[in-house]
């Protein structure tokens, strides 16, 4: 079986430390995110904050007024041996990483070298879905760099060279559902379909996806055919079981948020009332998804009331994932041998570039050890390396057809 050129629908994007100070309105750039170079190191813990220290080691942070962000090695893994990164856990500049990971014609070479045809990237110092802006107490710069992100995203990541293969993902202002739909419509007459959202936003302090809240924000995604990215780690919390346990348990674990999504998502009767709204569960594997759907439609038949089921929803929850939720997973052997359970429609590849968990350069061999450990058809592969992908994102608007 020939192997299909991959479309990865979660990477991940170091940003230019000139960002901010080249796109932001010149009256909000004293005041923007800048990238600084300091002397810290971690604590003794395993889970210990960076800190400035003089006899530290030199790291590149993000400074924005209170906000320190140091890049942390699982941020820029690529080409890093995991076996050092395990044992060394100290913050970097951008020299000791990939150039593929915050310049584009280097992340264009690596794309190459990794059977890879085409990819969205989350943000890194915006956080997942632009947390660090949501936290901004000044609404007007919060706004504007959302906005200078945007437009450094769509006019010049995703341009020129890398049109067609680097696929724009943008952000909204999380606090205000109306500014979020003027901007989603921004974006989408630029270009840009595709935009960042929580898992789960109760857990930003923010109205959850039960109330209609953010009914102006999915009318303007519906309107401009524009797809929701829930990236694990959007509701900026992460599985833990305890603060002594090892990294291990919360990568086994980091489903958790996806799975909580999915079910908020099945139950809320947004999608009852958007009957064209997409929404990809990013780096949330999928090999739990059979149990939810089992389980809540077993509530939704049964116990309709007890479970605050009756008049919220028309139908069983688990028709409703059928062209409007999508699972992405990059290790997931057991969950597409239960893909007949979920549906093959739904299921798109990813391969997680540049961070700890990342296939690369093998995503290729990974892609190929997953479809024969789950019998995957050649037509089962294609819609897996491609076509979910091509037809989630309707990426024949960028002249990806096949």
């Amino acid at each position: 079986m020939s192997t299909p050129k991959i479309i990865s629908v979660d990477d991940h994007i170091l940003e230019p430390g000139d960002l901010w100070q080249r796109y932001l309105p010149e009256r909000f750039r004293a005041d923007g995110p800048r990238l600084v170079r300091l002397k810290g190191r971690f604590g003794t813990h395993a889970r210990s904050r960076w800190r400035e220290a003089e006899d530290g080691l030199w790291a590149d942070v993000w400074v924005f007024g209170d906000v320190k962000m140091e890049i942390l090695p699982g941020f820029a893994a690529a080409g890093k041996d995991q076996n050092y990164l395990g044992r060394h856990w100290e913050a970097m500049t951008y020299e000791d990483m990939r150039p593929g990971c915050y310049d584009r014609t280097a992340r264009l070479a690596d794309m190459d070298a990794n059977h890879t045809e085409a990819a969205l990237s989350f943000p890194t110092f915006p956080r997942f879905c632009g947390q660090t802006f949501h936290e901004c107490g000044d609404r007007d710069l919060g706004l504007a760099c959302v906005q200078a992100y945007n437009d450094w995203m769509i006019d010049e990541w995703c341009a020129d060279e890398a049109y067609g293969r680097l696929i724009p993902l943008t952000l909204i202002p999380l606090w205000d559902p109306e500014l979020a739909a003027a901007e989603v419509r921004r974006c989408a007459a630029k270009g840009s379909h595709a935009v960042c959202f929580s898992e789960n936003p109760a857990r930003l302090k923010l109205p959850s996806i039960h109330t209609d809240h953010w009914d102006p924000l999915f009318a303007a995604c519906e309107d401009t055919d524009t797809v929701l990215n829930l990236h694990i780690g959007s509701s900026s919390t992460f599985p833990m079981t305890s603060i002594d346990a090892p990294r291990a348990v919360s990568l086994a674990l980091t489903y958790q948020g996806a799975s909580h999504a999915f079910a908020d998502w099945l139950t809320s009767g947004v999608l009852e009332r958007f009957h064209d709204l997409r929404v990809a569960l990013s780096e949330g594997q999928i090999g739990w998804m059979p149990f939810i759907l089992e389980r809540l439609d077993s509530v939704w038949e049964q116990r309709p009331v007890y479970g605050n089921l009756d008049g919220r929803l028309s139908r069983p929850p688990s028709s409703y994932v059928r062209d409007r939720i999508y699972g992405c997973v990059f290790d997931d052997s057991i969950g597409l041998t239960l893909r007949h359970r979920i549906g093959m429609e739904q299921i798109m590849f990813e391969t997680d570039y540049p961070h700890g968990d990342s296939t690369w350069p093998n995503s290729k061999a990974v892609f190929e050890k997953m479809v024969t450990e789950a019998g995957l058809s050649a037509d089962e592969a294609y819609l897996l390396a491609r076509g979910n992908a091509i037809r989630c994102f309707r990426l024949d608007r960028y002249g990806i057809t096949a």
